[in-house]
């Protein structure tokens, strides 16, 4: 079953109220629900990994242009490190480059090695947290290591594809015994992204926010226009590159037309 989650604003929501389209292969045809998964949440944090399964970095920028949308800070914890060898930890080091001059923490962590766990820990408590990624980054893990007693059901990456499988298949909160929550949803295939314009998607990138209000007209796109501060921005290095690919191929995905 491909699990597909798509992020779209309630017009009742509150600004740190997610809403969710979940689809699933075998009922799209028939209907799509719409849940609220998460209200008053202090922050996202969004497990990723380098390897088995690989986390891409345009996953992790529609993860945060949601997080955006809705003013809900995001952390990004990279799992499996005892997994890393020299060409992820460099990939490591680029997320870090990418994301934390923006504003974003980016933590590496070994469940299986019991290591940076207490860094975790500490951001987490006393705070009501959404936990997010794909299937087999290490969501339950974490939880069974929080909650031993739980023993909540994990499984292996799939060999054949290298993707994560479902164990997760419903959001559930847990109160953690050092002072907070964790909202723990089901692993994730797919991120989409409805009800953002094409025009407010820059909005949602925090280092192109930060510039856009230099560009020569109100209304530009960052495409091709003259006087673009985010092109000047990317090209002087300011805005990663990486990142500047991503807003150009979410906005692709953007269909204005049903917006």
């Amino acid at each position: 079953m491909t699990l597909t989650v798509r992020a779209m604003r309630s017009q009742f929501a509150a600004s740190s109220q997610l809403a969710y389209i979940l689809e699933t292969a075998h009922t799209w045809a028939l209907s799509v629900q719409h849940h609220i998964v998460a209200a008053n949440l202090d922050q996202s944090l969004l497990f990723a990994t380098l390897r088995d399964p690989k986390t891409s970095f345009g996953f992790i920028d529609r993860f945060l242009v949601i997080s955006e949308a809705y003013h809900v800070p995001a952390i990004i914890v990279f799992n499996k490190a005892d997994l890393l060898r020299n060409k992820e930890l460099a990939q490591f080091e680029l997320a870090k480059q990418i994301y934390e001059p923006i504003g974003y923490t980016v933590k590496l962590i070994s469940i299986e090695k019991n290591t940076g766990l207490d860094d975790i820990q500490a951001i987490l408590k006393d705070k009501t947290t959404l936990l997010s990624g794909h299937s087999g980054v290490g969501k339950s893990t974490f939880i069974n290591y929080i909650f031993p007693e739980l023993k909540l059901r994990t499984k292996e990456v799939s060999g054949w594809s290298g993707k994560g499988m479902h164990t997760t298949t419903f959001a559930e909160m847990f109160d953690l015994p050092f002072g907070g929550k964790i909202i723990d949803t089901p692993g994730i295939r797919e991120m989409g992204i409805v009800d953002v314009s094409r025009q407010e998607l820059a909005h949602y990138f925090p280092e192109m926010r930060a510039v856009m209000g230099e560009c020569q007209f109100n209304d530009c796109n960052h495409l091709e226009e003259p006087g673009c501060a985010v092109k000047d921005a990317v090209n002087a290095g300011i805005i990663h590159h990486e990142r500047y690919l991503s807003y150009l191929n979410i906005r692709d995905t953007i269909d204005d037309k049903s917006y």
